[in-house]
This record gives structure tokens, sequence and C-alpha cells, in this order.
């Protein structure tokens, strides 16, 4: 329901303002960049906490969003903030209890404002909620008895000024009407001060008699206009006096008198007057002020006797500006007179402006346009008049304006375009001045930050670069340094730096030079040659790190330096082994006659190219000369008969370099008065020197060679010597204890199980087609404890299991080698072997031990093997591979395998191998044996080697043969 409603239709609505009452009035403008508008609400005061004043984002025309995202908040300047705004749900509640009387007084409409602030962009809304009063206030007298004496004689029509009841409300809820109870003598009369306020007196309606009532008992009701209504009373008590017929009269109806705020205690005011006609007793006026509201006493008082008007508190033009006051004088007879005392407040300019911030953006881009709002501020001067008259301005010098876009608001805008470059913050010094006299004012100090913008491209330090490289530099050498500056801060100033694409001699240019993206420092990737290029030219650019990225070039021009790397080269005369190239000179050339001239070239540059000749050797030093600069080769003396025919001269060609390069270059000269007889001198000569000089050269170089490989022989020889003599020892001293890590192939037959020979022992010999060394490896003896795989390789046997072996032991086993399978002597490993072996793993016998043959228990197959060789059959084999290698040291080629470690003069009989003995073959597992039936074992590996070593087994049986052999070694 509308307020109007209300007014309409009176007391019978007046429930309805305990529920939410609004009117919205709006006024929107736009100046700049900033939103203003104003809505209005109207609410009846004591709402509770809480409830809803009004809709305000849809009264507004914003979403939530907008409220959230703008940061909307309310902006008052009042202690109190009575209003709170749900940016969630858009809507204003009471936030504090509302009294109209406390807030307003007696003034009316009663209202308070306050200002909705938006930012990104700024928008203002103010708000103004109008009050509506309720009748909470009951009309209340001041004194709850009032006596009079009145004298009997007073006559009819006769006054009496009674006291006024105060009603906190307004309009309809105020003080509406006085009743005085019902009695014979007096009637109630009410008037109507300019204000709207009531007075009231009591009229004499009839004579009093003192015989008949010396007392009068009434009550005077005050009642006012609400619904439902209330009202106050105070008690009157009437004594009837003897006659006071004359009543105080006042000489002036109105006094008027004003009064300077802030005025100090005790200042005057004015004074009021009244006469009485009466004498003695009854003509002795007390003055007093009528009906004086409860804070005014406080300010005012009045000399009762003198009628004098004083101000007695502070007076506060900001808070009233006008006082009206009743003035009652009183004689002694009881009656009464009164006046009116209007008193204006004269205004003095003791309120200095107040500037409240509404909103700041900072930091602002440095880029925004001349015009855009920065800053929003409230300025309120309390005063009036010329004293409540603000201007506003900042301080000089900046790049900003202020102006007013609505009463009391200013606003802070941009007046020129921004350099963060220049200036990165801004104080701004906002001062508010008034018109009083003495002037106030009032500054605060903005602190605005100028956030950065990529508008500054990288800046090199030089406009150009040019800087020297001397050739033949070594790749990724430092050249230069690039240095680039922006003066953008943080991201916006990271300069990297780049090549711009370009070709040289149809390369690109990173083919030549890279450069460091973070410190701009250019290196040579690969080396220059001067010869080749002299110069590189190439632009830079240097870009930093801003979206978009600003960049610039430079141009940089490095220059190669020539460097002394080229010998000089000798054109003429022309060196050729095919031909030989002679000068003439006739017996009858005199002195400095040119014979020839020396012509050379050096392909540097500079000092490094200045060639300068000289002769080194001369077949007659006396007789030719060489010029220094031109090379030209002259006779210093007469050539006579005896001077040979034949001369050779050289001469040295150098350049100025540091080092120094030169060539030489060799010139025949025939000293002859005809072409025949020099061509015939100058062909033997040639022929003979180049056989000679050949010659020469092979023989040294034979000599060398032949030494270098004797000198290696006889280091190989002794080499391999004390090696096996070492390892030989080694070997004895240690037992069987040697950390030998031996080679078993897989699945290879245990001949050391036949029981032949006390120790086994296995060489390893690793050949190559280019190598003449052995490496022979040593396994440790072996005992009866070796162990053997079955052919399925799923279980061992023991040399005691395999002693009886069952017929399905034998069918799985692997056969042996047919007869066909034995060697000849020519068919046996070595030099004179039809074949090659490139791993080879041979049985030796050990020292003074003797070769047993096969023991009884062996199955004879396809026959046993060739009984071992004697002594004397062994020096015999041991002398024919003698001569053998003898015969193929001068025929030895690439890849023929050499044989000075097998067959060295310096061994003895007992490293002679037994080919008979095992034979394996190269790429198989089966190993030749010279039983068919005994199985093929397989060795364990050397851990299980040395954890299964045992006593060694008993000597086999001797055979006649061995017999015989160990009885010549007995003679021996």
């Amino acid at each position: 329901m509308a307020v109007k409603d209300f007014y309409r239709n009176g007391c019978a609505q007046w429930r309805v303002f305990f529920q939410p009452q609004w009117q919205v009035l709006f006024f929107i403008s736009c100046y700049i960049s900033f939103a203003i508008s104003q809505i209005r609400y109207s609410i009846p005061e004591e709402m509770t906490k809480g409830l809803l004043i009004g809709y305000v984002a849809q009264d507004l025309g914003l979403d939530m969003k907008r409220l959230r995202m703008g940061r909307a908040r309310i902006v008052t300047g009042e202690s109190t903030q009575y209003a709170e705004l749900r940016t969630d749900k858009g809507i204003l509640v009471v936030s504090e209890r509302i009294d109209r009387e406390q807030l307003c007084g007696d003034i009316t409409p009663c209202s308070f404002s306050f200002e909705i602030i938006l930012e990104n962009p700024i928008e203002l809304h103010q708000v103004t909620v109008e009050i509506i009063d309720i009748n909470d206030n009951s009309p209340v007298f001041e004194k709850s008895k009032i006596n009079f004496e009145i004298s009997e004689s007073a006559t009819t029509g006769s006054r009496f000024a009674l006291e006024s009841a105060y009603d906190a409300d307004v309009e309809l809820n105020s003080l509406q009407n006085y009743v005085l109870t019902r009695n014979n003598y007096f009637v109630l009369k009410q008037h109507s001060n300019p204000d709207g306020s009531r007075y009231v007196e009591m009229v004499l309606d009839k004579a009093l008699d003192r015989e008949e009532r010396p007392n009068l008992s009434l009550k005077l009701i005050a009642v006012d206009g609400g619904n439902p209504q209330r009202s106050g009373s105070v008690n009157i008590d009437v004594t009837v006096l003897d006659a006071n017929d004359n009543a105080p009269e006042f000489n002036q109806t109105i006094y008027r008198a004003s009064v300077m705020e802030n005025a100090p205690k005790g200042t005057y005011i004015t004074t009021v007057n009244a006469t009485d006609a009466d004498s003695g007793s009854n003509g002795h006026i007390t003055f007093s002020f009528s009906d004086l509201k409860e804070h005014l006493r406080d300010i005012f008082s009045i000399d009762d006797s003198t009628g004098l008007v004083s101000v007695l508190g502070n007076i506060d033009f900001e808070k009233e500006k006008r006082f009206e006051i009743r003035v009652k004088a009183t004689d002694q007879g009881g009656l009464t007179s009164t006046s009116k005392l209007v008193i204006e407040v004269v205004d003095v300019n003791d309120n200095a402006p107040v500037i409240n911030l509404m909103s700041l953006s900072s930091p602002v881009a440095e880029d925004v346009p001349p015009g855009t709002t920065i800053a929003v501020v409230n300025i309120k001067d309390f005063d009036s008049g010329r004293n409540g008259q603000v201007a506003c301005f900042i301080n000089e010098n900046l790049p900003f304006n202020i102006k007013s876009s609505l009463s009391n608001y200013y606003n802070l805008i941009t007046d020129a375009f921004l350099d963060r470059e220049t200036h990165s913050e801004y104080n701004i010094t906002v001062t508010a001045s008034d018109s009083g006299s003495p002037a106030l004012s009032s500054s605060t100090t903005l602190l605005l930050k100028v956030s950065d913008i990529n508008d500054n491209a990288p800046v090199f330090d030089r406009g150009s670069y040019s800087t020297h490289l001397l050739e033949n530099n070594e790749p990724g050498l430092s050249v230069c340094s690039i240095t680039a500056r922006d003066l953008d801060w943080n991201q916006n100033a990271r300069v990297s730096y780049f090549l711009e694409n370009t070709q040289i001699g149809g390369a690109p240019i990173s083919s030549y030079v890279s450069i460091n993206s973070e410190n701009g420092v250019i290196h040579a990737v690969r080396s220059f040659d001067y010869e080749q290029i002299k110069q590189l030219s190439f632009a830079v650019k240097a870009q930093d790190g801003g979206n978009p990225p600003l960049s610039s070039n430079v141009s940089v021009k490095i220059m190669i330096q020539d460097k002394n790397d080229n010998a000089p080269q000798v054109l003429y005369p022309v060196q050729s082994g095919a031909s030989v190239v002679a000068e003439i000179v006739p017996r009858s050339a005199d002195v400095g006659y040119l014979v020839t001239k020396v012509v050379a070239v050096d392909v540097d540059s500079g000092q490094n190219a200045w060639l300068s000749y000289k002769l080194q050797k001369a077949t007659d030093r006396a007789l030719f000369e060489v010029g220094l600069q031109n090379g030209e080769i002259r006779t210093v003396r007469q050539v006579t008969d005896k001077d040979a025919v034949k001369q050779r001269l050289t001469v040295v060609v150098e350049d100025n370099g540091q080092p120094s390069r030169s060539a030489t270059v060799n010139v025949n000269v025939a000293v002859a008065d005809n072409f025949p007889e020099a061509l015939s001198e100058f062909t033997d000569f040639t022929h003979d020197k180049d056989y000679n000089d050949n010659l020469t050269f092979y023989l040294v170089l034979a000599l060398a060679v032949v030494s270098f490989l004797f000198i290696v022989s006889i280091i190989a020889i002794l080499s391999v010597k004390c090696y096996r003599w070492r390892r030989e020892r080694m070997f004895y001293k240690s037992g069987a204890n040697l950390p030998v890590i031996p080679y078993y192939p897989p699945l290879y037959a245990d001949v050391g199980g036949t029981g032949t020979l006390q120790h086994v022992y296995n060489y390893e010999v690793c050949r190559t087609t280019d190598s003449r060394k052995s490496d022979l490896k040593y396994d440790r003896p072996c005992s009866e404890s070796i162990i053997s795989l079955d052919s399925s390789r799923t279980q061992t046997l023991t040399h005691a299991q395999r002693e009886k072996p069952t017929n399905q032991d034998f069918d799985d086993q692997q056969k042996p080698p047919g007869a066909d399978w034995r060697f000849t002597q020519n068919q046996r490993p070595g030099p004179s072997g039809s074949f090659k072996l490139q791993s080879t793993h041979v049985r030796w016998t050990p020292p003074s031990r003797l070769r047993a043959a096969a023991t009884p228990e062996v199955a004879v197959g396809t026959g046993p093997w060739p009984n071992p060789p004697t002594e004397a059959e062994q020096l015999q084999a041991l002398m024919a591979a003698a001569n053998e290698v003898s015969e193929a040291t001068n025929t030895l080629g690439p890849g023929t395998m050499g044989l000075s470690t097998r067959y060295s003069p310096q061994f003895t009989l007992q490293h002679v191998p037994d080919y008979r003995q095992n034979v394996y073959i190269p790429g198989s597992t089966a190993t030749l044996t010279s039983n068919q039936q005994q199985p093929q074992q397989a060795l364990p590996p050397p851990q299980a080697a040395i954890a299964a070593a045992q006593p060694e087994p008993p000597k086999a049986a001797q055979t006649p043969a061995s017999k015989k052999k160990s009885t010549k070694k007995d003679k021996k």
C-alpha cells in the first residue's frame, strides 16, 4: 500500500504499515563513464531487524551477478547504518531499530539517505528511505501537578495559562486536543502556534467565591490523533485568594533575537519586560520559561527578576537553526501572562568539509583514454550558506582532473594519457575547501598505481654492431654481445634475441653464427676462412615477452681477419716430374743478365701476402742472385768457361706473416751457347739425380723397417717367454688353488676319466686372421669327482657312476667318432695343415708326467688311438715345424696366422702338444677319443669343479710303451 493511501484511509489502515511498504522514484543520469540513479522507499518506524525494505536489484534493473561482480556495498556518512544490502537476493533489509523521534525529532518528513556503489564499471545509486511515524508515544506533561492561587476578585474571563503537553509523534499521531474535566468555574480555550503546536488557557467562566469554594481540583487531559488514541493528564489544584485584579502584561507580543552558534556560556541574547497595574506584592512580577522542552533547558536561561535571557549551553546551528520559546510573567497574586521569544541562530564556519572515498580503481592501465573515471569521492560540509559551499581540487602538474557529478559527489578522471615508464604511481591529494571566513579545508591522499602494458619495443644500445674475428677460429667461440633494453616492466621487459632469416652464399645465417636468446651473445658455429668469406652482415631481432610482442632489429657486421695460414704458391717456373725445365744462359752473358723470374702468389692478404725471395742453395752461389722483392734471378758476375754447364738453384719464397710460411722452387740453369748441348746435359743429370735420390730413399726406408721389425720381434719373443715362465711358476707354486676359470665346452667327453693322464689341462687358443698371438688358458686339475651330464641334460653322473652305465644310457649318449676322423701328420693343426682354426682347445701333458695308454677297462670300438710318440719322434716333428716356419715367414701375408708363439725355438719338448690325444671339431660339440662307447661328459662349471675337488686318483697302470719311455728318461 502506498503512503498516500494511508493518509486517505486514516486509522482504519494503520496495521498495514507493519508489512513492507515502499514507493520507488528513479532518477538516472550519466556522466562520462559514471552511472548514477536515485531511488526512494517509505517504511514505518520501529520495524523489526531483518524486515524487507525493498527489492533494490529489481528496482534498479540489476541482476544478482552484477551485484556480486561489482562488489555492491552501502556507503553512508552516518554513524549508524539502518539498512543492509543482501547481494545474494538483491534486497534491502532493516539492520538496526529505527526510531523516527530519535532520528528526526519534530522534523517532517523524516528520512535518511545512503549510496550503493558498484565497480567495474563504477555505478552510484542514491537511496532515500522515508520513515513514516506510528503512534508509539503518548502526550506527556512535564509536571504531574499544577498549582494556581487565584484571587476571588478575579474577573470573569481571566485567563490562566496551562502547561502544554508534549507528544514526540508528528502529524496525526501528535497532540490533537485538550480536555478539561467538567466544573462550574473554568472553561478550556485552545490556541495554535505558527509552527502547528497547541497551547491552552484556562478561562474563568464564573466568579470565584473563597467562602464557598476555597479549593478546586481539576484534571487536564491531552489526547493525540493516533489509532488507537493515546492520552496524558495533569492535575490542577486551584487555591482561591483574596483580590488581585490586575495580571502582568508584556510590552511585546513576540520578542526576536539572534545568537551566534558556539556562543560561550553567559552570552546575552535579549531581555523581556512585563508590567503589573497592581501595587505592593501583587505588582511584583516573576519571569520564567513556559512549556520549555527538556533539551532546551540546558541551552537557555532567564533571570526570574529581570527577564534577561542568556546562553547556558552549547548552540549548534547544524542541529537547530531557530528556537521559539514562550516566556511567562507571574505576579504575586497568581495572575500570569505569556509572550513568545524567537531566537535565530547565526551559522559560524566551524565545520571543515569531510571527504569520503567511495571508489578507487587502482591499479589502472597506462593505456586508458583521457576522461576515464579513476575514483569517486563524496564531500560534505555541515555548515550552511557560504560556509557550506565547497570547492574541490587536486594538486597541480598531474594528468588528472576532478569534476562534480552530483551534489556533493566528485569524479577523479584522467586528463591525459598515462605513461608507466615515466611515473609508475601517483600520489593524488584531493583537497576540499569551503567558502567561509576564514575558510576551512580538508584533504586526503590517494595512491594510484599504474599497471604496465607492452607499449615499448626493445631498444639496442647501439645503432649497429661491428666486430672483427680472426679466421680459423674454433666453433662455438664468442664473437660479440648484443644488448637491448625494454622500458616496460616484468614479462613485458624480458628481451629475447633471434637471428633474422638471412642467406649468405646460399646458406642460412644460422649455419654461420648463433645467438644466445637470453643474453644476446653471438657465437661462431663453424670455423671461418678469410679466403672464402671476408665478412658477414646480418640482422638480429630483439623481441620482448609482451602480448602481442614488440621487437626491433639491429644490423651486425662481422669482419673476418686474415691469418697467415696459406703458404706461397709458385706459378713459375712450373715444377713437373715428367719433364725438366731449364733456363739457358749464354757464356757471353754479362753481369746482371736476367736468367729468369720466379713468380709466386699468396692467397692471404695484407702483410701475410707480402713475398720475399731468397736463394737457398745453388751450384755456384757466386754466379747468381735473386731479387728480394721481385724474384728475378740475375748473374752476379761474368760467365766464364770454368763454370759448370749444369747449374741448379733452389729459391725460397717466404711471406711476411707471423709466423711466416714459405715455399721452395728448383730452377735448372744451363750455361751453354746452344740448345742441343744444354738438352743432353740436363737429360743425363736429371735421370742420374732422380735415380740416386730414389735409391737412397728406398734404402733408408728399408733399413728403418727391418730395424723396427727386428726390435718388435725381439720384444715379442721376450715378452711371451717371460709370460709363460711366470705362469708356470705360479701354477706349480699354487698347486690346485689357482684362481683359473676353466672353459668347459658342453657335452665334451672327460678323457681324463680313462686313467690315461693323472692331470688334465685345457688350453684355449684364440686366433684371428691378423693376430700373431695365442692366449692360453690353464684349467685346474680334475679329480674323480668330475660330473657328467647325460645327453638329455636332465641329470648328472659321477665318475663312479659312469663306470657302470646302463644300455639306455649308452643309447642316449653321443656316438664316438669313426675311424675316418683320425688325423694324419699333415692334417694336424699348424702351419702345414690344410685349414686354420679360429678357436682350438688342446690337451697338454704337464711336465714330468708320462702319457699312459688307454686302460683295459675302456671298450675297444673302432680301435685305439696310436701310442704316444717317443722323444725322438717329437724332436723330429719339432725340427720339421721349425723349417716350415722359416719358409713361411717370407710369404706371410695379411690374414695368415702367426706361428712364432707356438713354434718358437725357445720351446722345449714338453710344450709340443699331442694332437692325437683329443681332437675338437670346430663348430661341433663332439670330441674324438680312443673309446667309441665311452659316454660324453659335460664338465661342471667352475664353482662346481672347485667345490668337488678330491684327492688325486691312483695312477693308471703303465703299458710296455710307457715303461720303455720311463727307462729312457731315467738313463738320461
